[in-house]
């Protein structure tokens, strides 16, 4: 077994990578503080967002936080998360010029609206996945953004991971040949509120979670010729619906298997993204945890031929990385490394692995 190589040891290999900078540089002076705000408290990624602003005080500065659903503030606002923030009405936040973003974390069902309601104030977003129930009112909040040339970067955790950053590159730079397979896993044991929630929700679990995996594959692939969606009942979720999923994704030079299963007791440590090609391969697992074995048939961007063990560092907030990316996009540092075409095709994905037609 080949020694794991550090975060530290490939450096270079994975730092940013997978995103293209923009011409230009930082300006001289430490640019002003870009002024945010929060959307709902709703999503389950809500307070972690959250957290992850407060922490980056060198980039943000939080303008206040507006929930939506009547009476849920005296329910989280003395979580740590949230206290002493000022807490707006919506129309407040919105109104605010001052503030150029606004993190869209509400329900599922009001995602759409809330994107809507920020763009058409002129505020960038960053709306947690998968964004939307139906795909028309999705693709309505990606266009509304393009035709007015504002930001919409999506909540897929999975983009700023430096394994699959590794990944990326390794893909775009060849290293791997053509990719001929890839078979990934994400679930966990849902207890009986988390299972009352996905039963309300189009697609279970292939949607709401399984919905990171399909960003990565379809980065790397693009939308798949054919989609195969199967789910069968664990027996956990109430009314019989499949929370054991798969998706079989055809290409015309490769398959793609998905699987999301929310009867896993051992979900967390069973998560994996495989990546099979021509000329080399890579594995993931856990999915988050910068470790895994990329294979090589030949040496390259510093790898040596045969088996490469990773052991790359994972930046200890989970969000962190993706809200640095979002700051210099704001600052017209780079650009956004995900297109409205790509985030288009994704969630129309999503929804035909889950067994539904886009619409």
């Amino acid at each position: 077994m080949s020694t794991p190589i550090t975060r530290r040891d490939a450096l270079k290999t994975v730092a940013a990578a997978v995103l293209l900078p923009c011409a230009g540089g930082l300006a001289a002076d430490r640019p002003a503080k870009i002024r945010i705000g929060q959307l709902g408290t709703a999503h389950a990624h809500a307070s972690g967002k959250m957290d992850a602003l407060r922490s980056l005080t060198d980039l943000y500065e939080v303008a206040g936080i507006a929930e939506p659903i009547t009476g849920r503030q005296a329910l989280v606002e003395k979580q740590k998360s949230y206290v002493g923030l000022k807490w707006l009405s919506e129309e407040a936040l919105l109104s605010d010029e001052s503030v150029k973003a606004v993190v869209v974390e509400t329900t599922l069902g009001d995602s759409a609206r809330a994107a809507l309601a920020c763009l058409r104030a002129g505020k960038h977003i960053h709306l947690d996945k998968p964004g939307a129930e139906t795909h028309a009112d999705f693709k309505a909040v990606r266009l509304e953004a393009e035709r007015r040339g504002l930001t919409v970067q999506l909540g897929y955790m999975l983009r700023y991971n430096p394994a699959f950053e590794l990944l990326f590159r390794a893909h775009r730079a060849g290293w791997l040949g053509e990719i001929t397979e890839i078979d990934a896993s994400i679930g966990k044991l849902a207890d009986a509120r988390l299972q009352a929630q996905l039963a309300g929700l189009p697609g279970h679990g292939m949607f709401e979670l399984a919905c990171h995996l399909v960003d990565a594959v379809v980065f790397l692939l693009g939308p798949p010729a054919v989609v195969h969606a199967f789910g069968q009942p664990t027996g956990l979720a109430p009314k019989g619906l499949p929370d054991n999923q798969l998706a079989v994704m055809e290409y015309p030079k490769a398959s793609v298997t998905l699987r999301c299963n929310h009867g896993d007791p051992f979900g967390g440590p069973h998560r994996r993204f495989h990546v099979a090609g021509t000329k080399g391969a890579m594995e993931i697992q856990p999915l988050e945890s910068g470790r895994g074995t990329l294979y090589l048939s030949e040496a390259s961007g510093g790898f040596k031929k045969g088996e490469n063990s990773l052991a790359l560092e994972v930046p200890a907030g989970r969000y962190d990385s993706e809200f640095r990316d979002l700051a210099r996009v704001l600052r017209g540092e780079k650009r956004l490394a995900w297109s409205a075409e790509h985030d288009i095709a994704v969630h129309a994905t999503v929804l035909r692995c889950a067994g539904l037609t886009p619409a």
